[in-house]
C-alpha cells in the first residue's frame, strides 16, 4: 500500500456519511428552548441592529429594525423545520452537512439577539470585531493542533504553547522595542513546547495526553514563576511591548459590516488569514500533506514506502508549535499591552475542542473557533445592552456553547488512526 493509497482511503472513510441522533436532539432542545423566552418572558419594542459604526461610514448602511418577540417565534419555527430536515435525513442515514448547522445556529442567534435587546441597539460591528480577536488565538491553536493530530501526535499542550508564546512576545518585544521579534520569540516558544512535547512523545514513547498536561503545568508554574520575580518588578522595560498598529487595507475596509471587522486588523490576525489558507492548501492539496496525513493514518505503511516516518512527525510537530506560539503573540501584542499570570485564562483547551468540533479540518476549525469567539464577546455585548438574562448564565456561555457543539453538533467522527499511538519500527 502507497502512502497515495493510504491518505486516499483515509479521505474516503470521512467522506462516509455517518449518521447519529445527537445533533437532531440538540436541535429540538435549543428549539424549545429558544421557543420558551418570547413565551414565558415575551419582551415588549423591537430590537435595532446597527450594521456600521457611525453615520459617517463611506457606504451608508441603514440600521435593521426587528420586531422582538416575532422575529425570536419566526426563528423558532424555522429552527423546527431544520430540526425536522435533521431527523429526516438520519433517518435515511445521511449525515449532517455543514450548512444545515450553520443556518440552524445562525436562527438560533438571530432570534435570541432580537428577544435579548428589546428596546435597545445591538452594534454588531462591535459584536463581530470583538468575536474576531476573541477567536484569533483559538484559531492559532487549533490549527496546530491539527496539525499535530493529522501527523499522529495528539497535541494537549496547547495551552502551554499559547502561554510561552504570550511571555515571550512580551518579553522579547519589551527588549527589542519592536513586536516584530517579539512575534519571533512567540514562535520559538512554541516551537520548544512542541519539541518537548515530541521527543517525549515520539522518541520515548510516554503517553501523549500525560506529557501534554504535564507541560500546561509546567509552563504555568514557569511564567508565573518569571512573572512575580522578573517581569512585575520590571514592568516598564521587561513588560512594556509595542504593539501591532492597526492596518486598514484600502477599498476592502469600506465594505459595510465586514469591511471594518475583516480589514481594518493587525499584522497577525492577517497572518492568521494566510495560516490558514496555507494549512489548508498545503493539508489536501500537496505532498506535505499527503505524508502528513499517510503518517497520521498508517505509519507502517508510509514507512514502506520510504517516508521518514519520525522525522516527519518531528518537522510537523515542531510547525504545529511555532503555529500555537503565534496565537501567543497575539495576547500580548495585539490585545493586551502587558504579559499577565495565567492570561490565556484556558484558551488552549477551546481550542483544542474547536478542532474536534472541526473533525480535524483546518477550515471546519477555524470556523469552530470563530464560533466559540463569538460566544465569548456575546456575554459582554449582552450585558451592555441590558438583557434580561442573568449574568451567571451569561458568563458560562461560552464554556456551554463548548460543551453543546462537541457533544452533540459535531455528531460521530473518528481522528486520524494513529493519532497518539507511537510509531515503533519493526
Amino acid at each position: 500500500m502507497t502512502a497515495a493509497t493510504v491518505a486516499l482511503v483515509d479521505d474516503q472513510q470521512r467522506r462516509v456519511a455517518v449518521t447519529s441522533w445527537k445533533a437532531p436532539v440538540i436541535f429540538a432542545v435549543f428549539t424549545v428552548l429558544l421557543a420558551l423566552l418570547p413565551l414565558l418572558g415575551p419582551r415588549d419594542g423591537a430590537s435595532t441592529f446597527r450594521l456600521v459604526p457611525g453615520a459617517d461610514a463611506a457606504i451608508p448602511v441603514p440600521d435593521i429594525v426587528l420586531p422582538a418577540n416575532a422575529t425570536a417565534w419566526v426563528c423558532v419555527a424555522l429552527m423546527a423545520a431544520l430540526t425536522v430536515v435533521a431527523m429526516v435525513r438520519v433517518r435515511a442515514r445521511l449525515s449532517q452537512p455543514l450548512w444545515l448547522i450553520a443556518a440552524y445556529v445562525a436562527l438560533l442567534l438571530i432570534g435570541f439577539l432580537a428577544w435579548a435587546a428589546a428596546g435597545g441597539t445591538v452594534p454588531m460591528i462591535g459584536l463581530l470585531a470583538g468575536s474576531l480577536a476573541l477567536a484569533t488565538p483559538l484559531v492559532f491553536g487549533a490549527l496546530g493542533g491539527v496539525i499535530g493530530e493529522r501527523v499522529g501526535v495528539v497535541n494537549i499542550a496547547i495551552e502551554a504553547q499559547l502561554l510561552a508564546g504570550a511571555f515571550s512576545a512580551a518579553l522579547v518585544g519589551s527588549l527589542t522595542g519592536t513586536p516584530w521579534l517579539g512575534l519571533v520569540a512567540a514562535m520559538a516558544s512554541g516551537l520548544l513546547v512542541s519539541l518537548v512535547l515530541a521527543v517525549f512523545a515520539i522518541t520515548y514513547f510516554v503517553n501523549q495526553i500525560i506529557v501534554g498536561v504535564v507541560l500546561n503545568v509546567l509552563v504555568v508554574g514557569l511564567t508565573t514563576f518569571f512573572y512575580g520575580t522578573l517581569l512585575n518588578p520590571n514592568a516598564e522595560t521587561l513588560n512594556s511591548p509595542e504593539l501591532f498598529p492597526r492596518i486598514a487595507i484600502p477599498v476592502l475596509s469600506e465594505i459595510p459590516v465586514l469591511g471594518p471587522v475583516l480589514f481594518r486588523q493587525t499584522v497577525i490576525v492577517y497572518l492568521m488569514y494566510v495560516v490558514v489558507i496555507v494549512v489548508w492548501y498545503g493539508l489536501y492539496r500537496t505532498r506535505w500533506g499527503l505524508r502528513l496525513r499517510a503518517v497520521g493514518e498508517h505509519p507502517q505503511a508510509a514507512d514502506t514506502v520510504g517516508i521518514n516516518v519520525i522525522a516527519t512527525r518531528y518537522a510537523n510537530m515542531m510547525l504545529a508549535g511555532a503555529i500555537a506560539g503565534m496565537g501567543g503573540a497575539f495576547y500580548t501584542l495585539v490585545s493586551n499591552p502587558q504579559f499577565g499570570r495565567e492570561m490565556t485564562a484556558g484558551a488552549g483547551f477551546i481550542a483544542l475542542a474547536a478542532l474536534i468540533f472541526g473533525k480535524w479540518d483546518p477550515i471546519r476549525a477555524t470556523l469552530a473557533a470563530l464560533l466559540f469567539g463569538f460566544a465569548t464577546n456575546l456575554q459582554g455585548v449582552l450585558s451592555v445592552i441590558g438583557s434580561p438574562v442573568p449574568s451567571q448564565f451569561m458568563l458560562m456561555l461560552p464554556y456551554v456553547v463548548t460543551l453543546f457543539a462537541v457533544a452533540g453538533l459535531v455528531g460521530r467522527s473518528r481522528p486520524p488512526a494513529a493519532s497518539g499511538r507511537p510509531y515503533i519500527k519493526s
